[in-house]
């Protein structure tokens, strides 16, 4: 059995279950549609005062980006419009409201996540190549190809599987880690310890002074071999605790969101037999099938930006230092650019959404991500033969406030 294989489903379901202690913070619980509520809101006003899930019902307290942050005004804004002008206008809408020291220490919030202007797209610059689309195949050959293969043996022989979790869930985790040159044995200690970040580190460190030593073919290698240009025009490589912050929001981002808009297309596939059928016989198909759960239902649903300064915005006056959160999967059903937008039709002419943010943040994973999809789901269609919701036990539910995923995807093929 390969260390693939080996994987512990509890920890699994533990890490990557969303109604799991560890997601529940994010709003795991809800399990409500939002977006009959989110199309009220979005028609009867642009901009709404209040945060996007008290605005949605959400009775608890839910943490994300720009949240909770409990001192500052809180809007939230639901239009296409008014999302496509606040990503188009990074001065005033900030995706942080302190400037960031990328050397102060290892943390997430010292990273390019937190960075703007100038800053942002310089260290931006350094991963980015490695990122684009015609370096899928380097991801797809070097973790991805392996990982989706080992996984299907698994249960390949079983004629049933849960795909949400034991397989969905592994794929980017152990891709993502894998590029760092973590074994497959260490993937889960550190996704469970992304709230500790210097445990992460410990981790990180052998490998990158491995790597300052001997490069490889992988992103730390990368990161070691960069060399950064100052406003200036000096030159430097970059800082440990550089390399650790960097590290920490690509390990964040890259095991956290694609698993759960993997599971969104599944089911959304299997829900509807005769077009997983399409897709299956015509596999060009699988592009757009992608693309339209991205835009029916984007796994991450809101993102916040910091005013920067007072701006009547969209009808609403926002002051400096308030949050204006941005409802992505509200936006991403304006019927004022898409027709039917509630329906998922992998037929509707393909127009850019915001299923990965937009401006300068928009998410530097997501060709990998897409490629990650591909990957899995095309490969589940050629091995697993007459692919099907299993009859005898609960079909997958779309649930989640911040971070949207489905339940258990139980299948039974052959």
């Amino acid at each position: 059995m390969s260390e693939t294989q080996a994987l512990d489903r509890e920890r699994l379901r533990h890490l990557f279950d969303l109604r799991s202690s560890y997601n529940v913070r994010m709003g795991g619980d809800f399990t409500a549609d939002p977006y009959p509520v989110w199309r009220e809101l979005r028609e009867k006003g642009t901009v709404h005062e209040g945060t996007v899930h008290k605005l949605t019902g959400y009775a608890g307290d839910a943490f994300f980006q720009g949240l909770p942050e409990p001192d500052r005004p809180h809007y939230s804004a639901f239009s296409h419009a008014a999302l496509d002008a606040a990503y188009r206008n990074p001065e005033v809408f900030a995706s942080s409201p302190d400037e960031v020291d990328p050397t102060s220490g290892a943390d997430v919030y010292n990273s390019m996540l937190n960075m703007g202007g100038d800053q942002h797209r310089r260290y931006r610059a350094l991963v980015q190549p490695s990122f684009v689309p015609a370096r899928a195949r380097w991801w797809i050959t070097n973790w991805i190809e392996e990982t989706v293969h080992a996984l299907i043996d698994g249960f390949a022989a079983d004629g049933r599987a849960e795909l949400n979790v034991d397989f969905c869930a592994a794929i980017p985790v152990l891709t993502i880690t894998g590029s760092f040159g973590i074994s497959p044995e260490r993937a889960l200690d550190v996704r469970e310890a992304m709230s500790r970040p210097m445990e992460i580190v410990e981790v990180l460190r052998p490998i990158v002074a491995a790597r300052r030593e001997n490069p490889q073919d992988d992103l730390i290698s990368i990161l070691v071999e960069a060399e950064l240009k100052e406003e200036d025009g000096t030159t430097h490589r970059l800082s440990d605790a550089e390399i650790y912050s960097f590290a920490l929001l690509l390990l964040l981002a890259g095991s956290g969101t694609t698993w759960k808009q993997m599971g969104i297309t599944l089911a959304a596939l299997l829900q509807r037999p005769d077009l997983l059928e399409r897709v299956k016989a015509d596999r060009s198909l699988l592009r757009p099938a992608i693309e339209e759960a991205l835009r029916w239902m984007p796994t991450d649903p809101m993102f916040s930006r910091y005013v920067t300064r007072d701006v009547d915005f969209h009808g609403t006056h926002l002051p400096a230092g308030s949050v204006l959160h941005l409802c992505l999967g509200s936006a991403n059903r304006d019927p004022a650019r898409w027709d039917n937008p509630d329906e998922y039709d992998i037929t509707r002419k393909m127009k850019a959404s915001f299923a990965f943010g937009g401006g300068p943040h928009i998410c530097l994973g997501m060709h990998v991500a897409r490629a990650e999809m591909s990957a899995g789901i095309g490969a589940l269609l050629d091995r697993l033969p007459d692919l099907r919701l299993d009859p005898d036990r609960e079909p997958p539910r779309f649930i989640g406030m911040y971070e949207r995923g489905v339940t258990e995807i139980p299948v039974v093929f052959g």
